[in-house]
């Protein structure tokens, strides 16, 4: 049983660490280029748009996500009527707002590398659901399939008897105060961002073995970790997306990393130092397919070719309400992304539309523009305050995508938009077989909706990645 903090040393590898700084300084790099891609209103819309991914990633991790739809309609205050799901919907819910709250504490200076970081991350997400919403959850099974025990989680509590997770013993519950000391005087020390990228890696392990807490270690460890990248990623990407796609090996490694040393060359501590540095470059893995991704979908030649495809797809299967876009919106749109928040008399030159269409087309204008003047607040008022073509861009992007492979979306973005789009207009006076009434595109007909078509935009998972 573990009692002394010195039975969880080493806390940061200390051998081939040139190697792994190396890397780490590649990884800080490529983060960095990301904070100049867009806008900062731009930025704040897909941090929202993170957020939520990040919360379907967290929950699926532990077996309890729901869907994307379902996650959409919770920010809605739209709750489903059967009760499982509308539980799974509030406590993803809960994640997007503790996520916010705990962001908003790191932006203003606090530090997310410590232990009261922690345990106000548990508190954040478990203190908004309901006690029966906050049942722990037992047995060797499978996320999924593990049943509740009637035990209430305490928000933000520590657990206060001993436990057994799998194979691991985690340290006795009145030796926590010790381990979490231990853990500040490491981890809290100012080091450079190459190697504060490792330190976040090791943090992440050593708190989900400390295991503070009877249930929501996971959730709570990858709010920490989430945080503390934080002043790096600017919230656009986040772990927890390749820590899910990749489940089964986050969890190997994080196990292996719990073992005890294993040998006389495997550093000097109680645990093995092999076994941490290979968790430490599976996380690098990780951040470094995330980084890499988003960076990708965010190069400002591949947006413009998805807006415009977007501008497109919008147009066509709008044309019959009136309300669609026009073609002259992507360059307004493009420039909005990139440049930020234009008037509406700018939005007009820019497009080259007269006065009346563009206000005519532009319920794209009250969507995506904030204008000036009282009229103008109104405006973001209906749009939600998203600023630069925030919900248009974001809905655009294959970013969020179900099952996306985004390499080859880019690359076909624009034929695969509109090929679709040809035969739905086509056949667009065809009969239907059972009514005889005529068929429409983007309808239940089996012709492209915005969840269908070849650019894929998927409105009931618009985050997925």
């Amino acid at each position: 049983m573990y009692n002394a903090p010195h039975q969880f040393e080493p806390l940061l590898p200390r051998m081939q660490l040139d190697a792994l700084q190396s890397r780490a300084a590649a990884i800080c790099q490529d983060a960095a280029e990301l904070s100049g891609v867009a806008h900062p209103a731009t930025q704040e819309s897909l941090r929202e748009l993170v957020r939520a991914m990040n919360s379907y990633y967290s929950n699926r991790i532990e077996g309890q996500s729901t869907s994307p739809i379902n996650i959409e309609r919770a920010l809605r205050k739209e709750f489903s009527h059967e009760s499982d799901t509308a539980r799974l919907q509030r406590v993803a819910l809960a994640h997007i707002e503790a996520e916010r709250e705990l962001e908003a504490r790191v932006r203003a200076g606090a530090s997310a590398l410590n232990a009261a970081f922690v345990l106000e991350a548990h508190r954040a997400l478990y203190g908004r659901l309901a006690p029966e919403e906050r049942m722990r959850l037992y047995g060797r099974l499978a996320p999924e399939e593990r049943m509740s025990d009637g035990r209430v989680i305490e928000p933000g509590g520590i657990r206060l008897e001993n436990v057994t997770v799998g194979k691991h013993v985690p340290p006795e519950f009145e030796s926590l105060p010790c381990f979490f000391e231990r853990f500040d005087q490491v981890y809290g020390a100012r080091r450079s961002w190459d190697m504060q990228l490792i330190a976040i890696a090791c943090a992440h392990h050593r708190m989900v073995w400390v295991h503070p807490f009877f249930d929501g270690n996971g959730r709570a460890a990858r709010l920490q970790t989430h945080c503390a990248l934080w002043p790096l990623s600017r919230g656009l990407w986040s772990v927890n997306r390749g820590l899910a796609r990749r489940r089964e090996d986050y969890y190997a490694r994080l196990a292996n990393a719990d073992g005890p040393r294993r040998g006389d060359l495997d550093g000097r501590g109680n645990l093995t130092e092999a076994g941490l540095r290979e968790w430490v470059e599976f996380f690098m893995d990780v951040c470094e397919d995330q980084v890499g991704f988003v960076k990708r979908m965010l190069e400002l030649d591949g947006m413009k070719r998805r807006i415009e495809a977007l501008v497109v797809f919008r147009m066509e299967t709008e044309r019959d309400s009136g309300g669609g876009m026009r073609r002259e919106a992507t360059l307004p749109l493009h420039y909005a992304f990139t440049s930020g928040p234009m008037s509406r008399s700018e939005f007009t030159q820019m497009s080259g539309l007269g006065e009346r269409t563009a206000r005519s087309h532009g319920t794209l204008a009250s969507v995506v523009l904030a204008s000036h003047g009282a009229a103008g607040k109104r405006q973001q008022a209906r749009a939600g305050a998203l600023g630069p073509a925030a919900r248009c861009v974001a809905v655009s992007l294959p970013v969020f995508v179900p099952g996306g492979r985004p390499g080859r979306i880019a690359a076909h973005q624009r034929h695969r938009a509109l090929e679709p789009l040809r035969d739905s207009r086509r056949s667009s006076c065809k009969r239907h077989p059972a009514r005889g009434s005529p068929r429409r595109p983007g309808r239940a007909s089996g012709y492209p909706t915005l969840a269908t078509a070849g650019l894929r935009l998927a409105r009931p998972e618009p985050w997925r990645w």
